[in-house]
């Protein structure tokens, strides 16, 4: 069975309207980003931290998974497919996807401070406050991977994208990283297909553009391969004209 490594962004969850950060005017939700996404804002204010991603946990529990997320778990059916999301919500995993890496860390789970080994998952409704701490002793923090900090899981996802016979990217920008260069993990001969509204403008290097929203473009994706699977490499003018 092919692999099929998929690579997400902000744009597969903002159809099911969970709102993202948009570096066009540096505000998250109406906080500076400096503020509630980086080790300096947590050091300063951790209690305006703490709420700003406990109204994000509440905003995401209350989303539900879209055309996109459903297809992709369809897609289980003809391929062995991984994900590798930028996104810190739980869609993938309830849209039924089994095998999900999530490269910024998990909203819907804490961790130390202190020992970031030391992770626990959130009961439904349960937030983080000051005060709840891990079993170090040390206060909890969001599960989220902040501007300045490490990714951990990055040299999974080489590796993973380096298995892959079938690269589909969607929702994310070539140009932002690390989309751009875990893109070039995957061996020469396969096939990358981009889904985005903006996807002609975004394409390089071989990359067949789907320009699209999300949710149509991997549709009419699950849809093309579950008939045609060995014809890996879509043409995108046929998709979007039947």
């Amino acid at each position: 069975m092919a692999h099929l490594v998929v690579l997400t962004g902000a744009g597969i969850s903002a159809e099911s309207g969970i709102k993202t950060f948009r570096d066009g005017d540096g505000l998250w939700e109406n906080h500076h980003v400096e503020d509630v996404a980086t080790p300096e804002g947590w050091a300063r204010d951790p209690q305006t931290v703490l709420r700003f991603y406990n109204e994000r946990r509440a905003q995401v529990r209350a989303a539900r998974p879209n055309a996109a997320h459903l297809a992709l778990a369809e897609l289980e059916k003809h391929f062995r497919v991984s994900i590798i999301t930028q996104n810190i919500d739980d869609l993938h995993e309830r849209a039924g996807s089994r095998d999900v890496l999530h490269l910024h860390g998990e909203l819907l789970k804490a961790r130390s401070s202190r020992d970031p080994r030391l992770v626990y998952r959130l009961d439904e409704d349960e937030t983080i406050e000051m005060g709840d701490c891990g079993d170090d002793g040390a206060q909890l923090r969001p599960h989220v991977v902040w501007f300045g900090e490490n990714v951990p899981l990055y040299a999974t996802a080489c590796d993973i994208v380096a298995d892959a016979d079938l690269l589909l990217i969607v929702g994310t920008s070539l140009a932002v990283m690390p989309a751009s260069m875990l893109m070039d993990e995957a061996p020469l001969a396969a096939p990358r297909v981009l889904v985005d509204p903006g996807a002609r403008e975004l394409a390089v290097r071989g990359v067949v553009p789907l320009a699209t929203s999300a949710t149509e473009g991997v549709s009419r994706l699950r849809d093309f391969w579950s008939q045609h699977g060995h014809l890996l490499k879509p043409d995108p003018d046929t998709l979007l004209n039947t």
